[in-house]
């Protein structure tokens, strides 16, 4: 089975692409849902990050406000490196069960969207890589209009991962996302022709 490394900046259309990605039928494993999913209350993530970081990090049923921590460890490198540390072993662990699930049932392609691929240095465990691009000011304008941060925030997220224009360089096809969700559509047809 042809393994697909899928990634991009924040705010660059990630989502977008594996949406589209799903419709055309290719099995989309998403890293971001795999972490949300691994911090659900009471499970053994939520209680080391809860240790770590305090009940402050708390709404009042007791659920981890991803705000909160967001504002905490986008504002300290170190934070973020233990909310990484602990968050994902758990999430390459059920990436991988599905992988072997969709390879078990006969797929001859697959995706894992993963924002932090070259950060994290997982490209050799991909056949090949796939990059959602967007320029930097597309990047911060969708990241304010969808998230409502204020400028501060949405630079502190942007600077914890590698720029989008290194992760270009890094990538084995780019896929520019700053144009119409018709042009992108085009493009990713494009592109995927060239491996499937």
């Amino acid at each position: 089975m042809l393994w697909i490394g899928l990634t991009g900046g924040i705010g660059t259309g990630k989502s977008t692409v594996s949406n589209l990605l799903r419709e055309l039928g290719y099995p989309v494993i998403d890293a971001d849902t795999l972490a949300h999913k691994s911090l659900e209350k009471d499970s053994e993530c939520y209680k080391q990050v809860v240790k770590i970081f305090g009940s402050n990090i708390l709404d009042a049923q007791n659920n981890i406000d991803r705000k909160k921590l967001g504002k905490i460890v986008f504002s300290n490198k170190r934070d973020l490196t233990k909310l990484e540390n602990i968050i994902h072993p758990y999430v390459q662990k059920m990436a991988e069960e599905m992988r072997r699930q969709y390879e078990a049932s006969g797929h001859k392609v697959a995706f894992y969207d993963v924002p932090l691929l070259f950060e994290k240095e997982l490209q050799h465990k991909f056949d090949k890589t796939l990059l959602v691009y967007a320029p930097i000011e597309l990047q911060r304008e969708r990241i304010h209009l969808r998230d409502k941060l204020d400028k501060e925030e949405v630079e502190k997220r942007i600077a914890s991962q590698i720029s989008i224009e290194e992760k270009k360089e890094l990538a084995d096809v780019v896929i520019d996302n700053s144009q119409s969700l018709a042009d992108l559509k085009v493009e990713l047809n494009n592109k995927l022709k060239l491996w499937i």
